[in-house]
């Protein structure tokens, strides 16, 4: 080669048709892998969210054992069998049902112990207006009976007729000047027998058992030991005259004395009304039913 000649490069330059960081291979990656986190953190949120048996219900719809091994109906809950009163294995579909369902209550001896007890209320109720009436009755026939006797009339301020929780109580009260015992007396003057003699035909009329209770007044600045022996010897006193006029002995309950325990007014207990004799014609006791345990 001659000096003077000049070299000769050739160069070769390789153009690369989509290639580079201006291609869009990259984006699709990106896509992918966007995806996959946000089905990641959407499935932390449901695992965060679902209850335990939301859970476990999920985990049992892609667990392989929740597929049926086999093509027949044998396989599920009713094992083949029917509902119904045909088909294959039917009564052992009801046999499972007549096991599961309660037995039902006895209602024929419910309904006799009801009916018993409805008797029994109604019983009662009819006794106690029954003996509401005859209490009524009886208190009707003294008041009468002092309005037409003059020689009761005057003392009829004397006798207090009312009901209690016990019975019918009819008190025979002292008034100033008209005393129906005398001072520190243990016998009836002729005012208290013709009022305890009034008493005793209207206690004739009925069947009820009767208490006599006898009451003095207190004394001011004083305690009497005395009074509770003068209280009971008077109301024994007054049973014996209701006695003579005919009630029979087997009918007295109770002859008791309470000196001034019990006034007829609390707020003065000195006062001559304080000074009584109740008698009291007892309700009749409930019957206690047989089976009942004391």
């Amino acid at each position: 080669m001659a000096l003077n000649e000049a070299v000769v490069v050739i160069k070769k330059v390789k153009k690369v048709v989509g290639g580079g960081h201006h291609g869009g291979a990259w984006k699709v990656a990106y896509a992918d892998f966007v995806t996959a986190m946000m089905a990641f953190f959407l499935l932390m949120w449901l695992i965060n969210t679902t209850s335990p048996e939301q859970k476990r219900g999920i985990a049992d719809y892609f667990a392989p054992a929740s597929v049926s091994e086999s093509t027949s109906g044998s396989g599920g809950i009713l094992g083949g069998t029917s509902l119904g009163e045909k088909g294959n294995k039917s009564q052992g579909s009801q046999s499972v049902i007549q096991n599961l369902a309660p037995d039902a209550p006895d209602t024929k001896n419910t309904g006799q112990n009801s009916k018993t007890a409805a008797t029994d209320d109604a019983e009662k109720q009819a006794k106690a207006k029954a003996e509401e009436a005859a209490f009524q009755s009886a208190a009707e026939s003294l008041r009468q009976a002092m309005q037409d006797m003059p020689e009761l009339s005057e003392l009829s301020k004397q006798i207090i007729i009312d009901q209690t929780p016990e019975g019918l109580r009819i008190q025979l009260v002292d008034q100033e000047g008209r005393s129906m015992f005398e001072p520190n007396s243990t016998k009836p003057n002729e005012r208290a027998k013709l009022l305890l003699r009034a008493v005793s035909k209207v206690i004739n009329k009925l069947p009820n058992r009767i208490t006599i209770t006898g009451h003095t007044s207190a004394t001011p600045g004083a305690k009497h030991e005395a009074d509770w022996q003068l209280s009971s010897a008077r109301a024994d006193a007054s049973r014996q005259i209701i006695q003579g006029t005919g009630v029979d002995p087997d009918r007295i309950y109770q002859v008791s004395g309470k000196a001034a325990s019990e006034p007829l007014y609390p707020d003065d207990p000195t006062l001559p009304g304080n000074r009584r004799i109740a008698i009291v014609l007892l309700r009749e006791a409930p019957v206690l039913p047989s089976d009942s345990s004391l």
